[in-house]
């Protein structure tokens, strides 16, 4: 389950040990009705001795310089981030540290908001922060919910499909966007969007979905010995060759790839042989390997693709510390979410 978040960046702090103090931003996806990524929602921990806990507002935004719209864009690709903000920051205003235009304030759970805590949000929202309200309960005035809120996050392991319903209609309306999380399951995802809700967080685009046993396509047991081929120290320059011509849309790609402005070619390339030694075997190596991997992914979340590529280069990272063949790690590491891929 762990495989849907993603700790995208880590720091020591200065004269302390890292194995004693370490911080860290986790990152969930938050997908839409169609399996692209909407946003993501930060997690920012630090290490105390295993234990991992929760930082406050003021204090991560300082860490990660994240006052600054460009560092809040190299953790989430330059899509919105949803940061959890307690109470405190609201009445003393530290959100205003974090960049109005690319946040959603988290906020909850299940708590009244009182007079003055509603206008600090209207507040900042006429600086262009955006509010999701996590699992409002039942006494929460719903009516002060809508002049802030712009999301609704409903928890789906700790409500019924009763509860769920009932917010649904108080609060579904524009512009608030209902979001249901903790969706672990493909049932839970076929469920929630039955029930309206448009965004989901969870584990289940990257969880396998059971199916009656079945070969898989020719065209992948064709791939899957080209990543075979691959891993042959020194390469079979005319085997590899051969399977991948065989395979006409990875030709395609990789050709496509080869003759793109980043590799600067004088002329076209239209073989694979002139390409294998046009870039050389490391790089023919990545590129086919990226190439095969999308087209595993078929139409699943990119998301998906994603992960599998960062499990690829933390495997590859660790390879050399191991002594261990940093290619075949960097295969293993992306081929780890190959079932979830494949169905």
């Amino acid at each position: 389950m762990a495989a849907a978040t993603q700790t995208i960046h880590s720091a020591a702090e200065p004269g302390i040990k890292s194995t004693q103090r370490l911080d860290s931003v986790v990152r969930k996806p938050i997908l839409d009705l169609r399996g692209r990524v909407h946003a993501y929602e930060l997690l920012f921990r630090r290490d105390l001795d295993g234990i991992a806990v929760e930082k406050n507002l003021l204090e991560t935004a300082a860490h990660f310089n994240l006052e600054k719209p460009s560092e809040l864009k190299k953790l989430t690709g330059k899509l919105t981030a949803f940061v959890r903000c307690p109470v405190e920051a609201l009445s003393e205003q530290l959100a205003q540290v974090l960049p109005a235009s690319l946040t959603v304030l988290e906020i909850g759970p299940c708590h009244e908001f009182s007079p003055e805590q509603a206008a600090i949000c209207l507040q900042l929202k006429s600086l262009g922060f955006r509010f999701a309200v996590n699992d409002p309960c039942a006494e929460s005035k719903h009516e002060t919910l809508a002049e802030f809120a712009d999301y609704i996050k409903v928890d789906f392991d700790k409500t019924t499909a009763e509860m769920r319903l009932g917010l649904l209609k108080e609060l579904q309306h524009p512009p608030i966007t209902m979001l249901a999380n903790g969706v672990h399951t493909h049932a839970d995802f076929e469920e929630a969007r039955r029930e309206g809700f448009l965004l989901f967080e969870g584990y289940y685009f990257c969880e396998p979905v059971a199916m009656r046993n079945r070969r898989p396509p020719v065209n992948q047991m064709l791939r899957l010995d080209i990543l075979k081929a691959l891993q042959q120290h020194p390469m079979n320059l005319p085997k590899v060759s051969q399977l991948v011509k065989r395979d006409g849309p990875i030709t395609f790609q990789l050709l496509r790839l080869v003759n793109s402005p980043m590799w600067g070619m004088r002329q076209n390339v239209e073989s694979i042989e002139v390409a294998l030694v046009a870039i050389g075997e490391s790089a023919f190596r990545r590129i086919v390997t990226l190439a095969i991997a999308g087209e595993l992914n078929g139409d699943q979340p990119a998301e998906l693709l994603s992960l599998a590529i960062t499990r690829g280069h933390i495997c590859e990272a660790m390879a050399s510390k191991r002594g261990l063949d940093p290619f075949g790690q960097y295969l293993l590491g992306l081929l780890s979410l190959l079932p979830a891929m494949q169905g």
